[in-house]
């Protein structure tokens, strides 16, 4: 019903608190988005809620479009929450990148002081299946909250190598490394505008070397 593009990424869909959980108060989740942008060739959103014993998906929509050719479709509530729990819990899918930077991501989110102290915050570590070995950590400089304030931001990338260790003893190695000092003097600017980089005082990349902000990664993320 929508070849614009693929799902949604697994990560958005089923993260820490998934987002395909039903309650009592509807929630409207966009399931697929164009490979292009959302604002270019549309998404396809639905609305989700508990009705007793029945979880339903109703109310489709596309901003795109006049109309989404979908019936509403209804699941036995027990059922449907074991399927997600399921889907949740399974990483068979990952490959080594992405099972570290998943890892790396839930780590560094339980210490978020060291970023604290350096005015950042986290904003993903990402893998993506066009770089099968290597992650992206995203940070924030000084915060998201800069953004909807109106005040000077940045964002920061990290593009770090994956080998062929295990995962987990990977996690630990990069994880001492990441917090031992200023993520800034390691990471280059990939997002915010230059204006901004001259405020807060760091150099802004020229065309051939800006990279993608996580937001527009993440839309061609998706087609994982």
């Amino acid at each position: 019903m929508f070849e614009e593009g693929p799902g949604e990424d697994p990560r958005y869909l089923l993260g820490p608190k998934p987002l395909l959980h039903a309650t009592d108060t509807p929630r409207e989740v966009r399931v697929a988005v164009a490979g292009c942008a959302e604002a270019c060739c549309g998404a396809v959103y639905v609305t989700i809620r508990r009705d007793g014993q029945h979880v339903v998906w109703s109310g489709w929509r596309n901003p795109l479009a006049e109309e989404v050719g979908l019936p509403e479709l209804r699941f036995d509530v027990d059922q449907y929450e074991a399927e997600v729990d399921r889907a949740a819990a399974d990483h068979s899918w990952e490959w080594p990148a992405r099972t570290v930077a998943r890892l790396l991501e839930e780590r560094l989110r339980e210490h978020t002081d060291w970023l604290a102290a350096w005015e950042c915050e986290l904003g993903a570590v990402s893998a993506w299946h066009w770089d099968p070995d290597q992650i992206t950590v995203f940070l924030f400089h000084p915060g998201r909250a800069a953004i909807r304030e109106d005040r000077p931001w940045l964002q920061f990338r990290m593009t770090i190598p994956i080998s062929a260790d295990a995962p987990a003893d990977q996690v630990d190695i990069l994880e001492t490394r990441l917090t031992a000092g200023d993520p800034r003097e390691v990471a280059e600017v990939c997002g915010g505008s230059k204006e901004f980089a001259d405020q807060l005082g760091y150099p802004w990349p020229g065309p051939r070397r800006r990279a993608r902000t996580a937001d527009e990664a993440g839309n061609t993320a998706r087609q994982e």
